[in-house]
Protein backbone atom coordinates (compact mmCIF):
# COMPACT_ATOMS: atom_id res chain seq x y z
CA UNK A 1 0.00 0.00 0.00
CA UNK A 2 2.73 2.48 1.08
CA UNK A 3 4.39 1.79 -2.47
CA UNK A 4 1.16 2.03 -4.51
CA UNK A 5 0.98 5.71 -2.72
CA UNK A 6 4.32 6.55 -3.02
CA UNK A 7 4.18 5.67 -6.79
CA UNK A 8 0.86 7.73 -7.17
CA UNK A 9 1.96 10.47 -5.32
CA UNK A 10 5.13 10.69 -7.51
CA UNK A 11 3.45 10.58 -10.80
CA UNK A 12 1.28 13.88 -8.97
CA UNK A 13 4.58 15.28 -8.83
CA UNK A 14 5.93 14.69 -11.61
CA UNK A 15 2.80 15.17 -13.67
CA UNK A 16 2.60 18.58 -12.12
CA UNK A 17 6.27 19.82 -13.25
CA UNK A 18 5.00 18.66 -17.30
CA UNK A 19 2.39 20.92 -16.71
CA UNK A 20 4.55 23.70 -15.24
CA UNK A 21 7.09 22.97 -18.14
CA UNK A 22 4.20 23.17 -20.87
CA UNK A 23 3.48 26.67 -19.72
CA UNK A 24 7.00 27.87 -19.50
CA UNK A 25 7.44 26.42 -22.79
CA UNK A 26 4.60 28.05 -24.72
CA UNK A 27 5.77 31.38 -23.29
CA UNK A 28 9.25 31.10 -24.45
CA UNK A 29 8.11 30.05 -27.96
CA UNK A 30 6.10 33.32 -27.84
CA UNK A 31 9.08 35.24 -26.80
CA UNK A 32 10.86 34.46 -29.74
CA UNK A 33 9.00 36.09 -31.73
CA UNK A 34 9.61 39.75 -32.41
CA UNK A 35 6.02 40.60 -32.71
CA UNK A 36 6.02 39.77 -29.18
CA UNK A 37 8.53 41.54 -27.32
CA UNK A 38 6.88 44.92 -26.41
CA UNK A 39 4.04 42.98 -25.19
CA UNK A 40 5.84 41.18 -22.71
CA UNK A 41 8.21 44.39 -21.62
CA UNK A 42 4.83 46.61 -21.61
CA UNK A 43 1.92 44.36 -21.05
CA UNK A 44 0.06 44.52 -17.36
CA UNK A 45 -0.73 40.52 -17.33
CA UNK A 46 -1.25 38.14 -20.13
CA UNK A 47 -2.96 34.66 -20.66
CA UNK A 48 -0.98 31.54 -21.91
CA UNK A 49 -3.38 28.76 -23.47
CA UNK A 50 -0.38 25.80 -24.28
CA UNK A 51 -2.80 24.30 -26.82
CA UNK A 52 -6.79 24.77 -28.01
CA UNK A 53 -8.03 22.25 -30.46
CA UNK A 54 -10.22 23.25 -32.79
CA UNK A 55 -12.64 21.16 -35.33
CA UNK A 56 -15.58 21.27 -37.43
CA UNK A 57 -17.65 20.24 -39.90
CA UNK A 58 -19.90 23.00 -40.43
CA UNK A 59 -20.52 23.02 -37.00
CA UNK A 60 -17.30 23.87 -35.27
CA UNK A 61 -15.83 24.24 -31.76
CA UNK A 62 -12.70 24.62 -30.04
CA UNK A 63 -11.13 24.12 -25.88
CA UNK A 64 -7.97 25.04 -24.43
CA UNK A 65 -7.06 25.34 -20.86
CA UNK A 66 -4.35 28.05 -19.88
CA UNK A 67 -2.90 30.19 -17.11
CA UNK A 68 -3.38 34.35 -16.61
CA UNK A 69 0.03 35.90 -14.93
CA UNK A 70 0.39 38.76 -13.21
CA UNK A 71 4.22 40.31 -12.85
CA UNK A 72 5.13 36.96 -14.27
CA UNK A 73 3.64 34.55 -11.73
CA UNK A 74 0.31 32.48 -12.55
CA UNK A 75 -2.55 33.79 -10.49
CA UNK A 76 -5.57 31.55 -11.75
CA UNK A 77 -6.24 28.90 -14.36
CA UNK A 78 -8.39 29.92 -17.46
CA UNK A 79 -10.30 27.68 -20.08
CA UNK A 80 -11.37 29.09 -23.64
CA UNK A 81 -14.65 28.08 -25.10
CA UNK A 82 -15.44 28.88 -28.92
CA UNK A 83 -18.82 27.71 -30.97
CA UNK A 84 -19.05 28.49 -34.86
CA UNK A 85 -21.33 28.06 -37.55
CA UNK A 86 -20.32 28.48 -41.29
CA UNK A 87 -17.96 26.25 -44.02
CA UNK A 88 -15.49 24.67 -41.58
CA UNK A 89 -13.52 21.32 -41.49
CA UNK A 90 -11.10 19.78 -40.47
CA UNK A 91 -9.17 20.11 -37.50
CA UNK A 92 -6.27 21.95 -35.99
CA UNK A 93 -4.22 22.68 -32.68
CA UNK A 94 -2.41 26.30 -31.43
CA UNK A 95 -1.01 28.07 -28.79
CA UNK A 96 -2.74 31.70 -27.78
CA UNK A 97 -1.65 34.05 -25.63
CA UNK A 98 -3.68 37.18 -24.72
CA UNK A 99 -1.81 40.40 -23.88
CA UNK A 100 -3.51 42.35 -21.36
CA UNK A 101 -2.91 45.68 -21.29
CA UNK A 102 -3.48 47.74 -18.25
CA UNK A 103 -5.13 46.77 -14.56
CA UNK A 104 -8.72 47.43 -16.55
CA UNK A 105 -8.04 44.42 -18.94
CA UNK A 106 -6.51 42.30 -16.55
CA UNK A 107 -9.67 42.95 -14.06
CA UNK A 108 -12.03 42.52 -16.45
CA UNK A 109 -10.70 39.01 -17.78
CA UNK A 110 -10.31 37.67 -14.87
CA UNK A 111 -13.82 38.88 -13.61
CA UNK A 112 -15.20 34.93 -14.19
CA UNK A 113 -16.30 35.32 -17.61
CA UNK A 114 -15.31 37.16 -20.24
CA UNK A 115 -16.10 36.76 -23.93
CA UNK A 116 -14.02 38.75 -26.67
CA UNK A 117 -16.33 41.04 -29.00
CA UNK A 118 -16.34 41.00 -32.79
CA UNK A 119 -13.44 44.00 -32.29
CA UNK A 120 -10.96 41.81 -31.11
CA UNK A 121 -7.82 40.49 -33.38
CA UNK A 122 -5.65 37.86 -33.45
CA UNK A 123 -1.99 37.72 -35.20
CA UNK A 124 -1.18 34.20 -36.30
CA UNK A 125 2.78 33.87 -35.55
CA UNK A 126 3.66 31.25 -37.80
CA UNK A 127 5.75 30.76 -40.61
CA UNK A 128 5.04 30.84 -44.39
CA UNK A 129 1.37 31.58 -45.55
CA UNK A 130 -0.96 31.81 -43.05
CA UNK A 131 -4.42 33.90 -42.62
CA UNK A 132 -7.19 33.38 -39.76
CA UNK A 133 -10.92 35.15 -39.66
CA UNK A 134 -13.72 35.21 -37.25
CA UNK A 135 -14.66 37.70 -34.24
CA UNK A 136 -11.47 36.88 -33.63
CA UNK A 137 -10.35 39.29 -36.00
CA UNK A 138 -7.51 38.84 -38.87
CA UNK A 139 -4.39 38.07 -38.61
CA UNK A 140 -1.66 36.92 -41.31
CA UNK A 141 1.91 35.84 -41.71
CA UNK A 142 3.71 35.64 -44.84
CA UNK A 143 7.50 34.12 -44.77
CA UNK A 144 9.39 35.75 -41.80
CA UNK A 145 6.92 38.97 -41.52
CA UNK A 146 3.92 38.99 -39.40
CA UNK A 147 1.02 41.92 -39.49
CA UNK A 148 1.80 44.45 -36.95
CA UNK A 149 -0.85 43.79 -33.74
CA UNK A 150 -2.05 46.57 -31.71
CA UNK A 151 -4.03 46.54 -28.46
CA UNK A 152 -7.74 46.78 -28.92
CA UNK A 153 -9.85 47.33 -26.00
CA UNK A 154 -6.82 46.59 -23.86
CA UNK A 155 -6.35 43.12 -25.30
CA UNK A 156 -3.59 42.00 -28.09
CA UNK A 157 -3.89 37.86 -29.40
CA UNK A 158 -1.45 36.23 -31.06
CA UNK A 159 -1.83 32.40 -31.80
CA UNK A 160 1.14 29.72 -33.07
CA UNK A 161 -0.26 27.01 -35.24
CA UNK A 162 0.85 23.45 -33.67
CA UNK A 163 -0.79 21.27 -36.46
CA UNK A 164 -3.65 20.33 -38.37
CA UNK A 165 -5.44 21.73 -41.11
CA UNK A 166 -8.82 23.25 -41.63
CA UNK A 167 -10.69 25.21 -44.02
CA UNK A 168 -12.84 27.66 -42.22
CA UNK A 169 -15.09 30.67 -43.63
CA UNK A 170 -17.13 30.75 -40.38
CA UNK A 171 -18.28 33.35 -37.49
CA UNK A 172 -16.95 32.43 -34.03
CA UNK A 173 -16.60 34.24 -30.61
CA UNK A 174 -14.06 32.93 -27.85
CA UNK A 175 -15.58 32.81 -24.07
CA UNK A 176 -13.07 32.28 -21.41
CA UNK A 177 -13.76 31.41 -17.74
CA UNK A 178 -11.35 32.50 -14.97
CA UNK A 179 -10.56 30.81 -11.85
CA UNK A 180 -8.50 32.59 -8.85
CA UNK A 181 -5.76 30.71 -7.45
CA UNK A 182 -6.19 30.66 -4.03
CA UNK A 183 -3.47 32.96 -3.27
CA UNK A 184 -4.44 35.70 -6.13
CA UNK A 185 -4.77 39.07 -4.82
CA UNK A 186 -6.88 40.35 -7.67
CA UNK A 187 -5.65 43.88 -8.96
CA UNK A 188 -7.62 46.80 -7.39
Amino acid sequence: MKKWLALCAGGLVLSLQVAANEYQTTIEQFQRSPSTAEFFDNAYGYAVFPTIGKGGIGLGGAYGEGQVYLGGRPTGSVNMIQISLGFQLGGQAFSQIIFLQDKRAYNAFTAGSFEFGAQASAVALTYGTSAQAGSTGTGAALGNKQSKANYVGGFAVFTLAKGGLMYEASIAGQKFNFKAAKTDNKAD
